[in-house]
């Protein structure tokens, strides 16, 4: 604000918050900007006791909130802060910040494969080590003041959302929520069920991008408005319409007759050629639109168009700024072995990056992507062509963000993106204190409709639905720690039954208009010679008696059916409202009657499905763990875990039944180190398609063959127990990664290790973690031999790329 400027009756309401608070006071007075109002809001009902909900769009200055949290309980002689974050690159990157902000001594980092100074006063870490924590009873909860929970909207995702619920639900009362999220639509239904569950919540919506964002359209070479006029009215750009027609015109008179190519230009106007990736990056940079992030829905897409950049001799740096770069990189360099660096590309990508140009996605190595997102910011790279997982989270802001296309693939078929998806892609763009506007550029394509995407940017859509569903794990430590009948309760504040109970209420309302029309048919359909009501249902099986017997083919089913409508005609005729003057228009009310009356009954049946929905999946989970015996009854009543489900308990992943199972009936103990990490790896592996399967002659030999093949079985006799009790079940178990994981434990090298796995090193680096975090628990758990073993297998795998790739 400047300060000629007249405050907004809403700035003003903000500042008198901060003049009424000392610890704000003191907290304004160490930052060198003023804070925003959503910010000023949110840091006084923190200093007055309360937790916070803040939804506002990315790059707005949400963390603040959350250095707000640091410093209140930094200022108390014992407060604790932990802060979430959904993924390892997020907390590597915050650790780093705070380390830098607050002091390296106060922050520690915990994220499963890396433990730094655990028991500081600020603690970073991803959300599954918190879970993991409230479930084990951690003393590192002790004095635990503020949790904070970043880009918490991670809740609707459908494989890892259950856990943001979890914590939510099982904090400590004396802990104090900072929920952080993307703009939601709704927020005050998520924030009152945080309420309902934990108390004083505040919950502070912000709308206001402090980087205004203009958007654009790339048709062929020309860079055009996709708005006209000023940005609020939201009108689309008269031009582009134009353009878009002419285009449509041009198609669709392709064939039409012989004309001459000037002729068709001028009647029918430019197709759209789209230009190619290096000559959007020369426009760009003409536009001074540059550093800009290009998303491309692939990753192969993402290193194909480093390659085409790259082709076209495009140099984006100066000499200072590759020497600069060239610095960085070198630093990774020195973490791996000239064949490690041969296999990677080392070189290639190192050049790309000294021009200015990088690829950004879950493929890479997890240091190449941190080098890539160090350089970003370091304004050394010009242009970053990422995939989506960009957009959650990591801080890389950028002048322009490029989409290529409006849809993606989803696994199955290509699908629009929705309007929380562009939101959430496009609030890369632009730089706080360094952009006065972000831009958005959409690339044109022949299939676009102006007003369609004019609609899409327009719309700020983003609801946060819940994924929650219990899982055999989470039963059992909910069962350990209240017994069944206070776990039932506790599901039932989850917020998948909290959204569900509030459709019902919308439902139900519903079924009370459907009955009171329906008593309305009921009495318009009244007759005074007779039961209508009986008289229509012979008309209704008459009328699909007769549709019946035009289907058959079969002789004596059609006798059979024509006995069947002879005999109902008979009693139409014979029915007293049959001679009823206004039978016909009974015969109408009766057929509303009857169409509305099965839709009031389906919405019933609803009703009953979503109320206590959760708790009926609670207790088929807990009719499966009894039937396995890892909870037993107790001889008062009493459900508990037993010896193997306390070990159960202590398992987390997607097959943590199937692993307890396996243990339980020494499956396992026959394999050596190599083998024991190669069958982790079959726990763990989620395979990207149907037909990801490794034949067996390529499989580790000796023990492992049989055990695999007992644990096949195990899942078989699961997965029928599961779907008797009308369970989903389990994926089915996959070695594709098996070979390759047997032989990196063995010292094999990188290059003939990423070749029997099939997969990028970013993946195989993921997948071993994975494998390395299930046998830290195999180890924790498992008695014996199995126990030695797995701790063994894990220091076989943790070398080389994965080693370093953890520091």
């Amino acid at each position: 604000m400047t300060p000629d400027a007249t405050p907004s009756p809403a700035e003003r309401y903000a500042r008198s918050r901060l003049t009424t608070r000392p610890g704000l006071q003191a907290f304004q007075a160490s930052l060198t900007v003023d804070l925003d109002p959503f910010q000023l809001e949110a840091c006084a009902r923190l200093e007055d006791g309360d937790g916070v909900l803040v939804a506002a769009p990315t790059g707005a200055g949400k963390t603040i909130v959350a250095e707000f949290a640091i410093f209140l309980a930094l200022r108390t002689t014992h407060d604790k802060v932990f802060y979430t974050a959904p993924m390892k690159a997020i907390s590597n990157q915050k650790y780093q910040e705070f380390a830098e902000r607050f002091g390296a001594a106060e922050v520690g980092l915990l994220t499963g494969d890396t433990s730094i100074n655990p028991r500081a006063r600020i603690v970073v870490m991803t959300t599954e080590v918190l879970r993991n924590m409230i479930y084990a009873d951690s003393d590192l909860l002790d004095d635990l003041g503020f949790v904070v929970m970043d880009e918490v909207h991670y809740l609707a995702d459908r494989f890892r959302g259950a856990v943001w619920e979890e914590i939510i639900i099982h904090l400590s009362p004396q802990t104090r929520l900072v929920a952080l999220s993307a703009t939601v639509s709704n927020a005050e239904e998520f924030g009152d069920w945080i309420q309902t569950v934990r108390g004083d919540t505040a919950v502070i919506v912000s709308e206001h991008r402090p980087v205004p964002l203009e958007q654009h359209a790339l048709f062929g070479t020309q860079l055009i408005d996709l708005f006209d006029g000023d940005p609020e009215d939201r009108r689309v750009n008269p031009e582009l319409v134009q353009l878009n027609r002419g285009a449509a015109s041009a198609r669709s008179g392709r064939g039409r007759g012989r004309r001459s190519r000037q002729d068709t230009r001028e009647r029918r106007g430019p197709r759209i050629a789209r230009a190619p990736r290096w000559r959007v990056v020369d426009i760009l940079e003409q536009h001074d639109l540059l550093p800009a992030i290009f998303f491309v829905f692939s990753r192969a897409g993402c290193d194909d168009a480093v390659e085409q950049v790259l082709r076209s001799g495009i140099e984006l740096t100066t000499p200072a700024e590759r020497e600069r770069t060239r610095a960085i990189v070198n630093r990774v360099r020195l973490t791996l072995t000239e064949s490690e660096l041969s296999t990677l590309g080392f070189w290639g990508w190192r050049d790309a990056l000294e021009r200015g140009v990088a690829a950004h996605h879950a493929g890479m190595l997890p240091q190449f992507k941190s080098v890539v997102e160090e350089l970003f910011q370091e304004r050394l790279l010009k242009v970053v062509f990422a995939t989506e997982t960009l957009a959650l989270g990591v801080n890389m802001p950028a002048r322009t963000v490029v989409l290529e296309r409006l849809d993606k693939f989803n696994g199955e078929s290509r699908v629009p993106i929705t309007p929380g998806e562009y939101t959430q892609l496009t609030g890369r763009a632009g730089r706080r204190g360094i952009d006065a506007e972000g831009h958005a550029v959409v690339q044109w394509r022949d299939s676009l409709a102006p007003e369609a995407v004019a609609q899409l940017a327009s719309r700020r859509s983003y609801p946060l639905t819940s994924s929650f569903r219990p899982s055999y794990n989470m039963a059992i430590n909910l069962i350990e720690r209240f017994g069944r009948d206070r776990s039932r309760e506790i599901l039932e504040s989850s917020f998948a039954q909290f959204q569900a109970d509030r459709q019902v209420v919308g439902v139900a309302r519903k079924v009370r208009e459907q009955e009171r029309t329906l008593d309305g048919y009921r009495e318009a359909m009244q007759c005074h010679l007779g039961d209508f009501t009986e008289y229509i249902a012979i008309r209704s099986r008459l009328s699909d008696a007769e549709k019946r017997l035009g289907r058959t083919r079969n002789r004596g089913q059609a006798q059979e059916l024509q006995a069947e409508i002879d005999r109902d005609r008979r009693r139409l005729k014979t029915h007293p409202c049959h001679a009823c003057s206004e039978r016909e228009d009974h015969a109408r009310w009766a057929n509303r009657w009857n169409t509305l009356s099965a839709s009031t009954a389906q919405l019933r049946r609803d009703i009953a499905a979503r109320t206590g929905a959760v708790a009926a999946v609670f207790d088929r989970v807990t009719e499966v763990l009894h039937e396995a015996e890892y909870l037993i009854t107790t001889p008062d009543g009493e459900v508990e875990a037993s010896h193997t489900g306390r070990m159960l308990a202590r398992i987390y992943g997607e097959r943590d039944l199937l692993v307890a199972e396996a243990l339980r009936r020494h499956t396992w103990r026959d394999l050596d180190p190599a083998s024991l990490a190669a069958m982790a790896a079959c726990m763990v592996y989620e395979p990207r398609r149907d037909d990801d399967e490794v034949p067996e002659q390529f499989l580790p030999k000796g023990a492992f063959r049989e055990a695999l093949a007992t644990t096949v079985a195990l899942w078989e006799r699961l997965d029928g127990i599961e779907r008797a009790h009308r369970l989903p079940g389990t994926a089915p178990v996959n070695a594709s990664l098996a070979p390759a994981m047997h032989r990196w434990s063995r010292g094999g090298d990188l290059d003939d290790v990423l070749r029997r796995a099939n997969l990028a090193a970013g993946d195989f680096v993921r997948m071993t973690k994975q494998t390395i975090d299930l046998l830290d628990q195999i180890a924790q758990v498992a008695p014996g031999g199995v126990g030695r073993n797995a701790r063994t297998a894990v220091d076989s795998l943790r070398r080389g790329i994965v080693a370093s790739s953890s520091l």
